[in-house]
């Protein structure tokens, strides 16, 4: 079943990263604004930010959520990112 993304509209950088923590994922590097998250099965998830409260376009979090953190919709309630 494809994600809806009308319900994801304002995620923050905040949210997102929290939900990477809770799912597993580690901070390995940053460079500036970017943050490169890595899980031990070897997903990694980059992240950039200027301030924790910027939200993402949502081609953007769908390269996030669905390429790099390869996450489905069960995932996103399981983390509380929608209902």
């Amino acid at each position: 079943m494809p994600i809806n993304y009308s319900q994801l509209k304002s995620l923050t950088a905040r949210e997102i990263i929290s939900a990477l923590i809770k799912d597993g994922f580690y901070l390995r590097r940053q460079a500036g604004s970017h943050q490169r998250y890595c899980h031990p099965n070897g997903r990694r998830v980059t992240v950039s930010f200027h301030r924790a409260s910027d939200t993402f376009p949502p081609k953007t979090l769908k390269k996030i959520i669905e390429a790099q953190a390869q996450w489905g919709e069960n995932d996103l309630k399981r983390l509380k990112l929608i209902n």
